[in-house]
């Protein structure tokens, strides 16, 4: 009987940007001159097909893969499930990410993970909790 490779988990950009504030590892699976060109801030690039032989590299924890559009890094956290490790991929991938606004880089290099700024709307929102006249 054959198994039944375990199904990766979507997360959308609110999950994928707390995993990613959390420190999560972050796990691009795309080629290297596909990462080079733009990748999530912080994120390894680590090609699908090399996956199985890099993992002893990754750090420990759950890990977040992404790619351009989400379908590579649903089969990069497939197989990384399949492998033992707690994986989820980001749905839209990277576009969503740089559209969403979030940190990105270009070149070879990772980059430190800066939280981006909050948006006119999440201000508003904290300053209006606390004028609403109930004691909050």
């Amino acid at each position: 009987m054959t198994a039944i490779p375990p199904a990766a988990e979507e997360v959308d950009l609110t999950v994928a940007r707390a995993l990613w504030a959390a420190g999560d590892p972050v796990v691009d699976v795309r080629s290297p001159t596909e990462y080079a060109a733009g990748h999530v801030e912080g994120a390894v690039n680590v090609p699908l097909d090399r996956l199985p032989f890099l993992l002893a590299t990754l750090p420990p924890g759950q890990v977040l893969t992404v790619c351009s559009l989400g379908n590579r890094s649903r089969q990069g956290a497939e197989r990384l499930a399949r492998l033992g490790r707690p994986a989820v991929s980001l749905r839209g991938g990277t576009k969503a990410w740089a559209a969403a606004g979030l940190p990105t880089r270009t070149g070879t290099e990772p980059g430190e993970r800066t939280r981006p700024r909050r948006s006119p709307v999440s201000r508003w929102w904290r300053r209006g909790r606390g004028s609403r006249g109930d004691g909050d």
